[in-house]
C-alpha cells in the first residue's frame, strides 16, 4: 500500500494549519509557498478537506482557511481516509468489502487482518498535535516554519 501525493500533501497541508492557525484565516497562498505545492492541487486537496468536516473556510479579501478542531482532536488517520479512502491493504478487509469465495479457507486472510489493524491502529492513534515540532506547541507566538517533510 502506498500513501498518493495527494495524502501526503493533506498531512503537510494540515500541520502546516495547524501551526499558523491564529485569529486570522490561513490563505492557499501562504500555504502553498510554504510547502511548494501547487496552489490549484491544493485547492482540490483542501475541498476534500473541507468536506470532511477538518478545515472550515472564510470567505472574502481577507480569507482563508482554520482548522475545524483542535489539532489533538484530528488525526492522521482521518487526514489519510478523507483523501486515500479506506487503506485496506485487500479488499476482503476494508470497511464494507465483501470476503470472497475463499474467506474460510484462505491462509493470507489472517495476514491482512492483522496490517489493516496496524494500520488503523498507529494512524489513528497519532493526532495533528503530535506532529508539531515541539517549539510549535509550546510558543505562545508561532514563527513561520521550513515547509514540513511527509
Amino acid at each position: 500500500m502506498m500513501i498518493s501525493t495527494k495524502g501526503r500533501y493533506a498531512l503537510r497541508i494540515m500541520i502546516d494549519l495547524a501551526q499558523h492557525d491564529g485569529e486570522t484565516p490561513v490563505s492557499v497562498r501562504e500555504i502553498a509557498e510554504r510547502q511548494e505545492i501547487s496552489g490549484k492541487y491544493m485547492e482540490q486537496i483542501i475541498s476534500v478537506l473541507t468536506r470532511a468536516g477538518l478545515l472550515r473556510s472564510v470567505r472574502g479579501a481577507q480569507g482563508g482557511y482554520h482548522l475545524a478542531r483542535a489539532p489533538q482532536e484530528i488525526t492522521a488517520g482521518m487526514i489519510l481516509r478523507a483523501t486515500e479512502g479506506d487503506l485496506a491493504p485487500a479488499e476482503c478487509v476494508a470497511n464494507g468489502g465483501q470476503a470472497c469465495e475463499r474467506s474460510g479457507v484462505c491462509p493470507s486472510l489472517r495476514v491482512f487482518t492483522k496490517v489493516y489493524s496496524a494500520i488503523n491502529d498507529v494512524i489513528d492513534g497519532i493526532s495533528l498535535s503530535d506532529l508539531l515540532p515541539e517549539e510549535s506547541q509550546s510558543a505562545p507566538e508561532r514563527p513561520a516554519r521550513p515547509r514540513t517533510c511527509v
